[in-house]
């Protein structure tokens, strides 16, 4: 069988309604890691700007989506 996974982009949204969501790259498995510790929570990332977002436990917007936590340092995407 041969891999053809499509290259992950720069930045990432894993919420289908951002203009950042690539459904290719759902069809695999997607890891991340920011600054040496591997996440499993990251709603999106970007890798040239060094951030990640993750939901908040509790916090809830108007809409009742998870408000996002911005986490930065060094971030790697890679296939799981």
């Amino acid at each position: 069988m041969s891999d053809n996974k499509p290259t992950l982009p720069d930045r990432l949204a894993a919420n289908p309604r951002s203009p950042h969501y690539v459904a290719e790259c759902f069809e695999y498995q997607i890891g991340i890691r920011v600054n040496g510790k591997e996440r499993t929570n990251v709603e999106e990332y970007c890798i040239s700007e060094g951030w990640v977002k993750i939901p908040s436990p509790k916090a809830k917007d108007r809409y009742g989506q998870p408000m996002l936590i911005t986490i930065k340092g060094t971030v790697e995407a890679f296939y799981a």
